[in-house]
């Protein structure tokens, strides 16, 4: 246990971003999918340290900063939330570059980050303003029905967008924010029918992730999300990985051409802009752009009489 861990926390069009970048573990020289692994088995304690109350929340993810294993890129991040481990993580993504140039570490330009799922690149633009560049997103499966209890059957879209999502237009109720509840009941329940009913990603993989669209409230946004995480909580911004998720869908169906702008609002009225390319492989890349604001700096302590040093276990 290391008593002292220096954080940066951010957040990226509302959801927030808490970023290790002093005190965290050595987890060797292995790519960075390696790497999680290390994390996640051999120390979790920084997780729960970082993400369970008393010291964090279930709407936080952290970030650790890693050094890269690819040589182009300027930092490596491995991302985690208050149940585990994400692939990526967009919002996350922008709030670490916003960081990194809080630390003076890079200026306004181009520049490659190093995850768990692939590079991503990055375009700084000014402090506050960046432009990722997603790993390759896809639409798995179209017009998957998913029989909910009391709810009748629900159709949606399997996709991935460096997490995977189930995505649907059917509505349990308005996607605004007294609507919450009702909203994360709902995607709970969906989340819940698609394990035992074993619809899942590629090669079994989870799908942990459940994104509600419908019409925008803005004049200038082509469409509102909800979008439950992993932990519980809904996501506050737009959500990067799963904005990509649409963009492929939305690619697929013919109702978005390459270039094309997409602006996607979140559920409390924050937003990216999207657009995507079609790569040599014939691949969907997306790339989104938001901002993020530093909130502060802290060094967080671990006393070892503390009863919760490493947080509140449920």
């Amino acid at each position: 246990m290391n008593p002292q861990l220096r954080v940066i926390d951010s957040h990226t069009c509302g959801e927030p971003t808490r970023v290790v970048i002093e005190g965290g573990p050595d987890l060797g020289t292995g790519s960075l999918a390696d790497r999680k692994k290390v994390l996640a088995e051999e120390f979790d304690d920084l997780r729960t340290t970082l993400m369970l109350e008393p010291r964090g929340s279930d709407a936080l993810v952290g970030a650790l900063l890693c050094p890269p294993s690819d040589a182009s890129c300027v930092a490596g991040v491995i991302f985690f939330n208050n149940v585990g481990y994400l692939n990526m993580c967009g919002h996350g993504i922008v709030g670490v570059a916003v960081t990194l140039a809080y630390l003076g570490q890079i200026s306004s330009g181009q520049h490659k980050i190093e995850t768990p799922v692939g590079i991503i690149e990055v375009q700084l633009r000014g402090k506050n303003e960046v432009q990722i560049e997603n790993v390759a997103s896809f639409c798995y499966q179209r017009d998957v029905c998913v029989e909910i209890d009391g709810q009748g059957p629900v159709v949606g879209q399997v996709a991935w967008g460096g997490n995977w999502f189930f995505l649907s237009d059917k509505l349990p109720a308005p996607l605004t924010l007294e609507n919450v509840p009702v909203l994360t009941a709902a995607a709970l329940q969906i989340k819940g029918a698609l394990a035992s009913q074993g619809i899942t990603g590629a090669n079994g993989e989870m799908i942990d992730h459940v994104e509600f669209f419908g019409p925008p409230r803005s004049v200038d946004a082509n469409s509102r999300n909800f979008v439950l995480c992993p932990g519980g909580a809904y996501d506050r911004s737009p959500c990067g990985t799963g904005t990509s998720a649409k963009l492929a869908c939305l690619a697929v169906a013919g109702q978005l051409e390459p270039g094309e702008t997409w602006i996607q609002e979140s559920i409390i009225g924050s937003r990216f802009s999207a657009q995507y390319r079609i790569d040599e492989s014939r691949q969907i890349i997306p790339s989104i752009t938001g901002h993020a604001y530093i909130c502060g700096e802290t060094t967080l302590i671990q006393q070892t009489d503390d009863p919760f040093v490493n947080g509140i276990h449920a």
